[in-house]
């Protein structure tokens, strides 16, 4: 693809309710329900850079709309992975059936289940990067998965299709993110240099 490898910015298409809908007409709720905002612990249980710095963790929670087959719902732990290269872990599984109780409240649906779910964006250039998205599926209920296989392979289409435009500067909203991240990383930056100012 074109433009910087921004990977919280690819993830925004996937994890925010309005960028996915841009490209996945059957989404009805994407939103991260539950946080985890102390990444430090996150990343000393992950040994230190190991398997990348750790960026963004929390639960999420998905639900399409109804259509040709009934709604979905999902609960899913994700999170992204920054590598020193500049490339970038996108990753999430599914939550367990015990996990139950952390769905938010009201009517229950199918759950279906991402067994696994990653994307991975690797810089090839100073404005080019390549992107690998995997994915294991079970979509719920008694539909067979060669039903289902050609509708999520084309939904995939629609989001490289989509995501690319943006990324080439469709709106200037890539601009503006960065320019904001830049703002946070200087503004933290300076918090950190007025701590250690003896």
């Amino acid at each position: 693809m074109e433009g910087p490898c921004v990977g919280e910015y690819f993830a925004d298409f996937i994890m925010t309710l309005d960028r996915r809908a841009l490209w996945d007409p059957q989404i009805d709720e994407v939103y991260e329900i539950y946080p985890i905002h102390d990444l430090d612990a996150a990343n000393i249980a992950m040994n230190f850079g190991r398997y990348g710095d750790c960026s963004r963790l929390g639960i999420g929670y998905c639900r399409t709309k109804a259509n040709i087959v009934s709604a979905r719902e999902q609960l899913t732990l994700c999170g992204i992975q920054d590598f020193e290269d500049g490339s970038c872990i996108i990753w999430g599984t599914e939550m367990e059936d015990w996990h139950d109780h952390m769905l938010p409240p009201g009517k229950r649906v199918t759950r279906a289940k991402s067994h696994i779910f990653s994307t991975t964006l690797t810089p090839t250039g100073a404005n080019s990067f390549d992107v690998e998205y995997v994915l294991q599926l079970n979509i719920g209920g008694k539909i067979p998965s060669w039903m289902t296989a050609p509708i999520v392979t084309d939904t995939v289409k629609s989001l490289f299709k989509t995501a690319d435009q943006y990324f080439r500067g469709k709106d200037g909203h890539l601009a503006d993110f960065i320019k904001q991240k830049q703002m946070e990383s200087d503004s933290l930056i300076k918090r950190h240099s007025l701590l250690m100012t003896p």
